[in-house]
């Protein structure tokens, strides 16, 4: 058979030496010799059938009919042959291996055990086990005496052992049986020597009863007796020693082995050829039959043969007599034939090497038997060796347990390089490894030339050549890919070759001889077709050079070291291609944009996402290109920076002329808007584009690459300023279009602001300001739908800033009106708390500007009443009154007592010290007047003053004032005690020394429960004396321009007159 045995389906032509003869087909004559030895076998089978076995003859018969292929007349007439040929001399070869638990018959208590056995031709019944009467007969009186084996004696045990063989022939296997007896041998002894054996009283026994046995009488010890058609072809057990009476009837065991077997065969083969030989043939015949029958079941043989096949062989050797090691032998010169001609599992090898290392003794085979072992080992070598060398093509993995039989195979030849008998019998022994590893090398060129040839253009152009290339290229990629991760382990495992290291070295550098050859032709002016097939070829062999990082350490440069250098005229068109294919997409892209935001959480529309493929395919291309050279590669990034920053700005010019054709066409302000929201946030989605480059594209890594060549500041200045100035340019961008939507907004606001500060409605303030909130809710809600958070808030801050601009502009406006006032103050703060919008809007530190706080402020105090203002006015210097701590006017001490009991404020002025000069004589005449203010929250206390200090600067008082007030007034705002220093003057209105202001909510005993009983417990106060300013206060201007207000002009009129004798200076 022509097909090799490890191939995908058995097709593939063998390699072999031409004296070699794989095939397994025999002659017709071999083949009628062997069937007629094969029908003999079955029709002469001895033996029980084993349970494993197939017992029906015929079946035998049909089944070997198959197996040799004959058809009925062929079969009729061998199988007339055979029955006409003698019939074999029947055998039982019978071992006596041992015995133990005997009777020991002897005055030591030990026997000297021997067997007799023979075979009767007339077969008895045996005993049933129950059966008390035993057969009494023994061998002696049963058999012919020339028929009768013994075994030697084994002196003083009852354990004895003999291992010896017997052959016993036999005609009738139905009626014959098996007899053997053990004996005691008994020699003659004097009385002396007895007596000095006996070690007990069983041993007295033996002695009288050895006096009534005639001289040399032996000792029964009992038998086994077998019928020959219950034992099976082969027998190995122990048999219980049968007694003849009932004396003893635990008599021991013996081990017995039994064989069936033929003597002088009549077939030809028996005859002519050697037993070993004959049965190789006859196995050689059925397993291929066997392989055969897996194949038509498209099933891979595992090395089980059937039952039938068993059985034949079976039958074959046992009645051959053949040893083990002879049909271990047999089964691996048939097994090792067959491999190379028929496809099964190399597995089956494994045993057969197993057994033959296992019982290897050189001397047991005939010169002819060596030199056929030898040549079975040097064929099945070479033979492996081949099957190695073409592995890709034998074993694809495709296949199933392709991987399985490589392994097998490998394991094989391992084991049976290291065997005894392949180092004896063959002359020189091989080097496994190395016979493998140049197979593998010469098989990967094989391989490698062969797919170059297969992958061949039709047409003869650069852009066929570079598609080739690019096939051809993944084709070894993939075979590489197979060797490191599938194949490797094995050859490891087995060989200790890596294979991933022979394959890749061989390849890489064939491949880089044959790229470089295609490649001589190409130049710059290359066609684009050329230059796209040769950048898949680039990205092919940056694949293939990567891979050299799973290979062990190796010395010196690989063939493909510098393979980019050979595609350096190509890396301009690359890089125009990727840009020009990134340009004419985004520019499809925005031509079929609706400016509608797309997906239910976007706020941008489709052509950032076109935008963000478009860059996305840019680094993808720097990526894939990972160009070696550091100066370069520098230049490559520079270029693609540049392009994709030239990309983001026509991006931008076009969304917006976008979005401005579309509001052209529809006229709808309302959508216009919409497009202009869709536009930002566009323009800011792309800005995180082009912030995320530098991480996308790894600058650090470029930077760390190219410090030895290129200056840190070339980068900065190159790189970095290019993005920065993008960048600026989008920011800029997004101003505009923010602008834009803010200056819509604006105009609303202002218009709103204007109605509710002009209207003379009475409505309260809340009321008034309801249509701007409305307005604004409705406007704020839409953008912050539309916009992008980030753009969101910048569209309020510069609504906030126009805003505050708005509502100053109408309050500086205004008449005073304080019921205007009420409303813009109104408008402040719930616009504040709309901007705010509870922490989701501006930040309070953006919105608290100094124009908001100010006009706050100033909104506060002219939307307040005037007796509200003069509280806040002695709010204010009850204030300044806590922060003074200048005494330049002098001071003045007190003590103030609140009794809550009887609603009393006492107040002890003590003395006043350091007051300044104001008479001419260079001292004063001071008196201290005691009001509290303000004087409508206290309408019925008149003012008190002190006794006038004649000449003193500082006069000791010592004067109590009591003033019935609830406690309820003393708590509210600006509610206080003002004490003002005079200098008495006769002639003229008295002179201002100073004032203090002592706020009644911090009177001792006002928090009380109860009334303080020791007055002279209460703290004494200092209180700086002040002067206000002459310039006025604010809340006096406002009060000032009440001009209807009496109370409020009395007010002014009173700290006027105090400002005009103030000492104080701006």
């Amino acid at each position: 058979m022509d097909a090799a045995g490890e191939t995908p389906m058995g097709t593939l032509p063998r390699e072999e030496s031409p004296e070699m003869d794989l095939s397994h087909r025999f002659s017709k004559q071999e083949l009628a010799l062997l069937y007629e030895e094969v029908l003999y076998t079955i029709r002469h089978r001895l033996g029980k059938p084993e349970h494993h076995h197939v017992a029906d003859s015929q079946e035998l018969y049909a089944y070997v009919q198959k197996a040799f292929g004959m058809d009925a007349e062929e079969h009729s007439i061998i199988m007339q042959q055979v029955k006409e040929l003698e019939s074999p001399i029947f055998c039982l070869k019978a071992t006596v291996k041992e015995a133990k638990g005997i009777l020991g018959k002897d005055v030591s208590g030990f026997s000297d055990p021997y067997c007799l056995l023979g075979i009767e031709t007339k077969s008895q019944e045996p005993a049933h086990p129950d059966h008390k009467k035993r057969m009494k007969a023994v061998v002696k009186d049963l058999i012919p005496e020339d028929q009768i084996h013994r075994t030697q004696v084994i002196s003083q045990t009852l354990s004895p052992v003999w291992d010896e063989t017997f052959i016993l022939e036999f005609e009738d296997m139905e009626t014959a049986s098996f007899h053997l007896d053990m004996w005691d041998s008994d020699v003659v002894e004097s009385v002396r020597h007895k007596l000095g054996e006996l070690t007990d009283l069983h041993g007295l026994k033996r002695i009288f009863k050895d006096a009534r046995k005639d001289k040399g009488q032996d000792d029964f010890l009992g038998n086994v007796v077998l019928r020959l058609k219950d034992l099976h072809c082969w027998d190995d057990r122990w048999y219980q020693l049968e007694p003849r009476t009932e004396t003893y009837p635990n008599r021991g065991q013996c081990h017995l082995q039994f064989l069936l077997t033929h003597k002088k065969r009549a077939t030809t083969s028996s005859r002519t050829q050697p037993s070993y030989t004959v049965h190789r043939h006859l196995l050689q015949q059925l397993v291929s039959y066997e392989i055969l029958q897996h194949q038509a079941g498209s099933i891979s043989w595992d090395g089980e043969l059937s039952q039938h096949a068993s059985t034949v062989l079976y039958l074959h050797a046992t009645q051959k007599d053949l040893s083990d090691f002879h049909q271990v032998m047999a089964q691996w010169l048939a097994y090792s034939k067959l491999y190379q001609s028929l496809e099964f599992n190399s597995n089956c090898l494994l045993h057969q090497i197993t057994s033959i290392e296992y019982q290897w003794v050189q001397e047991r085979l005939r010169p002819e038997q060596k030199a056929e072992l030898a040549e079975s080992f040097q064929s099945l070598l070479t033979y492996g060796i081949s099957l190695i060398r073409r592995y890709r093509i034998i074993f694809p993995l495709s296949v199933p347990r392709s991987t399985e039989r490589l392994q097998s195979l490998l394991r094989v030849l391992v084991q049976m390089c290291k065997m005894k008998a392949f180092h004896e019998l063959c002359m020189l022994s091989p080097d496994l490894p190395q016979m493998v590893s140049m197979a593998l090398k010469s098989g990967t060129t094989e391989w490698f030339h062969m797919e170059k040839q297969h992958l061949k253009p039709m047409v003869k152009s650069m852009e066929e050549n570079g598609k080739a290339l690019s096939r051809l290229l993944v084709e070894v990629i993939g075979d590489l890919q197979q060797c490191q991760k599938i194949w490797n382990k094995f050859f490891i495992s087995t060989l200790k070759l890596n294979l991933f290291s022979i394959a890749y070295l061989e390849l890489e550098s064939l491949v880089a001889e044959h790229v470089q050859e295609q490649l001589h032709e190409v130049d710059s002016s290359m066609s684009k077709p050329t230059a796209e097939s040769l950048f898949q070829l680039y990205m092919n062999l940056q694949e293939l050079y990567r891979m050299k990082n799973f290979l062990p350490k190796r010395d010196g440069p690989l063939a493909l070291s510098n393979f980019h250098q050979w595609f350096k005229e190509a890396v301009p068109q690359w890089l125009q291609k990727a840009y020009t294919i990134a340009l004419e997409r985004a520019q499809r892209a925005i031509q079929m944009d609706q400016l509608t935001p797309f997906g239910e959480h976007n706020k941008h529309s489709t052509s950032t996402v076109d935008l963000s493929t478009c860059y996305a395919q840019i680094v993808k291309t720097w990526q894939q290109l990972n160009w070696p050279d550091p100066e370069e590669a520098f230049m490559i990034m520079v270029k693609l920076v540049e392009d994709m920053c030239k990309i983001a700005l026509m991006y931008c010019r076009l969304i917006k002329e976008r979005a401005e054709a579309l509001s052209l066409r529809e006229q709808n302000e309302g959508e216009a808007a919409n497009r202009l929201c869709v536009v930002v946030n566009n323009i800011k989605q792309l800005r995180l584009l082009i912030l995320k480059l530098p991480s996308q594209l790894d600058w650090a890594q470029l930077v760390e690459r190219t410090e030895a060549v290129i200056d840190q500041q070339q980068i900065q200045h190159t790189l970095h300023n290019q993005l920065d100035s993008a960048v600026s340019c989008l920011d800029h961008e997004v101003r505009d279009v923010v602008q834009a939507l803010a200056t819509k907004l604006e105009k609303g606001i202002a218009r709103h602001i204007q109605e509710l500060s002009s209207s003379n409605d009475t409505r309260e303030p809340e009321d008034s300001i309801i249509p701007l909130m409305k307005f604004l809710e409705s406007e704020l809600q839409y953008l912050n739908e539309h916009l992008v958070q980030e753009n969101f808030k910048s569209l309020l801050v510069l609504l906030w800033h126009h805003t505050l601009a708005v509502l100053s502009a109408a309050a500086g406006q205004q008449v005073p009106s304080t019921q205007c006032y009420k409303k813009l103050h109104c408008a402040l703060k719930s616009l504040e708390r709309c901007f705010y919008a509870e922490g989701c809007g501006l930040p309070l530190e953006t919105l608290h500007t100094t124009a908001f706080l100010s006009l706050e402020t100033h909104l506060a105090l002219c939307s307040s009443t005037s007796r509200k203002l003069i509280q806040k006015y002695f709010s204010n210097r009850i204030q300044q009154q806590l922060d003074a701590s200048s005494e330049k006017y002098g001071a003045v001490t007190i003590k103030a007592l609140y009794r809550p009991s009887e609603q009393k404020l006492r107040v002890e002025v003590l003395n006043a010290v350091n007051l300044i000069p104001l008479d001419s004589n260079g001292s004063s005449d001071p008196f201290v007047q005691l009001t509290l203010e303000p004087r409508h929250q206290f309408p019925e206390v008149v003012a008190r003053t002190t006794q006038c200090k004649r000449n003193e600067l500082h006069p000791l008082f010592d004067e109590a004032f009591d003033f019935l007030i609830p406690p309820e007034k003393c708590r509210q705002e600006g509610a206080c005690l003002l004490l003002t220093v005079f200098d008495y003057d006769t002639l003229g209105a008295n002179d201002l020394e100073g004032e203090a202001f002592f706020p009644l909510c911090h009177l001792p005993g006002l928090d009380a429960d109860e009334d303080q009983a020791d007055t002279g417990r209460v703290p004494q106060t200092r209180l700086p004396l002040t002067h206000p300013k002459p310039t006025g206060d604010e809340i006096l201007r406002l009060l000032e321009s009440r001009k209807g207000d009496k109370e409020a002009q009395a007010f002014v009129k009173l700290r006027k007159q105090r400002a005009k004798q103030s000492k104080e200076t701006e």
